[in-house]
Order: C-alpha cells, then sequence, then structure tokens
C-alpha cells in the first residue's frame, strides 16, 4: 500500500538516518504458547503502536493507551490533532475499559472516541478524565482513579499504580496537571501529562503490567508479580539498569516491548525506530535479566495461554 508523499517522506527519513524494524526482528505468534496450550483458552494482545494495546479475552477487552491516528510530524507540533474516527471504529471495534496510563497527546487522543463508539468506560488520572470531559463523554463513561486500588472490569480486576514520567534529552516533556477540560480538538501542548500511573491487569489465568514511560517508582511496583510486561523501551537510554529492575521487581516470563516507534507514521505504514532506542540491545538486556523478549510490529498479535490452574 502506498501513502501520500511516501517517496519524498522516504528520502526525508534516509537523510535523518531513521531505519525501519527489520521483519526478522518480530516473534510469531504463538511464540509464549507452549506445546499443548494452543486449543486452549487464550488471551490475546495486540500492539497498537507507541504504548497502544489491545488485551483480549474471551468475554473481555480492555484497551491500553490508544493512538491510531498518528498525524504528521508537522501537524503534530505546529496544528490541531482531530481524531480520525474512522480509523480507530475499524481496528478496535470493541472495547470495555480504556486504560490511560499519562495524559500525553500520544496515550490518549484517540481514547475518548474509542469509548464513544463502544460504550467503554475512560479510566485513568484526574488529567485523563478532564481530557474526557473535554471531548464530550458523559460522566458514567469515565471512572477517575489515583492508583492503589482494584477496579472491577467484568472477572477481570485493575489496578493502577502510581508511578512518574521519565525525562527526554534530560527534562521531562509537557510536565503538569490538567485541571479543567483542554481545548478539543487540542494541540500536543494541550495535553499535560498529569499523573502517571502503570496498569495491572488480572484476568485470573494471565497477569499483564504495562509501563507507558521510561520510568518508574520502585516501591510502588514492589510485592507486584506480572505474567507478561508491556514495557517502555525508551527508558533504558536514560535511566540506569532499567530494564534489570523491572524484570527484577516484577518476574514477568515474557517482555513485550513498546514506545520504540517514532509515532509519526501511518498506523499501517511500517514503522521507523527512534534513534535512541537500541531494541536488539533491549532485547538481549531482557533476556540476561531472565525474560523472554517479545516484539511485535504495528497491529501484530500475541497469543498467551491461560494458567490452568486458573481456568
Amino acid at each position: 500500500r502506498t501513502f501520500p508523499g511516501e517517496r519524498t517522506m522516504s528520502l526525508l527519513k534516509r537523510l535523518a538516518g531513521l531505519q525501519q524494524v527489520p521483519a526478522g526482528w518480530y516473534c510469531d505468534p504463538n511464540a509464549a504458547l507452549d506445546e499443548g496450550d494452543d486449543g486452549g483458552e487464550t488471551v490475546e494482545l495486540t500492539y497498537l503502536g507507541t504504548a497502544g494495546f489491545v488485551v483480549q479475552g474471551r468475554a473481555r477487552t480492555v484497551v491500553l493507551d490508544p493512538y491510531l491516528t498518528r498525524p504528521g510530524i508537522g501537524r503534530t507540533l505546529a496544528g490541531k490533532l482531530v481524531p480520525d474516527a474512522d480509523l480507530v471504529r475499524r481496528l478496535v471495534p470493541q472495547a470495555d475499559d480504556v486504560l490511560i496510563g499519562h495524559a500525553h497527546y500520544d496515550h490518549i487522543l484517540d481514547a475518548p472516541d474509542l469509548c464513544r463508539q463502544t460504550g467503554a468506560r475512560l479510566v485513568g488520572s484526574r488529567s485523563a478524565i478532564m481530557v474526557g470531559r473535554a471531548a464530550g463523554l458523559p460522566e458514567a463513561q469515565l471512572r477517575e482513579t489515583t492508583g492503589r486500588e482494584d477496579i472491577a472490569s467484568g472477572d477481570w480486576v485493575l489496578r493502577g499504580v502510581p508511578s512518574r514520567h521519565g525525562k527526554v534529552f534530560g527534562r521531562i516533556p509537557l510536565p503538569g496537571d490538567i485541571d479543567a477540560p483542554p481545548p478539543w480538538p487540542p494541540r500536543m501542548a494541550d495535553l499535560r501529562h498529569g499523573p502517571v500511573l502503570n496498569w495491572l491487569i488480572d484476568t485470573g489465568g494471565l497477569a499483564i503490567a504495562h509501563v507507558d514511560s521510561a520510568d518508574f517508582i520502585n516501591e510502588e511496583l514492589a510485592g507486584h508479580r506480572c505474567d507478561v510486561l508491556c514495557l517502555c523501551a525508551i527508558g533504558r537510554h536514560y535511566r540506569r539498569d532499567y530494564t534489570r529492575e523491572i524484570i527484577e521487581l516484577l518476574q514477568p516470563r515474557w517482555v513485550v516491548p513498546c514506545h520504540w516507534d517514532t509515532m509519526v507514521t501511518p498506523i499501517e505504514a511500517p514503522p521507523d525506530l527512534i534513534p535512541t532506542v537500541d531494541l536488539p540491545g533491549f532485547m538481549a538486556e531482557i533476556r540476561a535479566a531472565g525474560a523472554i523478549p517479545l516484539l511485535a510490529p504495528l497491529l501484530g498479535r500475541l497469543r498467551f495461554a491461560l494458567n490452568r490452574a486458573a481456568r
């Protein structure tokens, strides 16, 4: 498929030194299934690019940080960010809850439209809820949390864990809270990060953790465990021992890297690596810490078997 301006953009990317991910780096969708697991009940994880995921089980669908619209660099920096509602509807047709790690545009822009189309709850900090109000969501679809509480989602349990946003080039981008509904559609600068939450999803047979920024708080994660860790790849560039420490804390069997692409290519086009992200080095650190890296392409799916004892 050819996208508008693709040849010109390809030349500019080469001049800027941007690289695409070789297809051979991606894992098989069934890489996490052990022999005998296929045919049993599974949970499917779909990577939406940036820090976005869809977690889908037999009777429940939870979405994390959906950002599918991905306008080009010019509009992102200088224009209003208008969600592509049709694209959201086509790529994520179902959701029960939409969880927001923090309220930056690349984590929340498409969440209100997804909630409006599916009837899902928007679950996040006060800043995230202000974004939902700005976009016109009814109060019944807004669930504010400061973390450290269990939230029922059907038979699943959701829990936000207080965290912090990582520094990029020595500073935190767009810091601060959103204390009133921002303009809608917003500009990038209207969406400050607000309180940051890591998310824990307990499906009853598989525990998933989501770390959507380049930092975390050890004391908040202490005592929690997961089977699958969705982990921001940018963090290892800015925090010493980032990968080793979080794997020691949460003890996942598998780690799914996220937030490694530039976020400005169309969601269905081949993505470019953020120049500071060394994916082979990140995956080597994951292995050295005792976990298995599972790299999925944008819109790629991974299947995980439910723990037999919990079925």
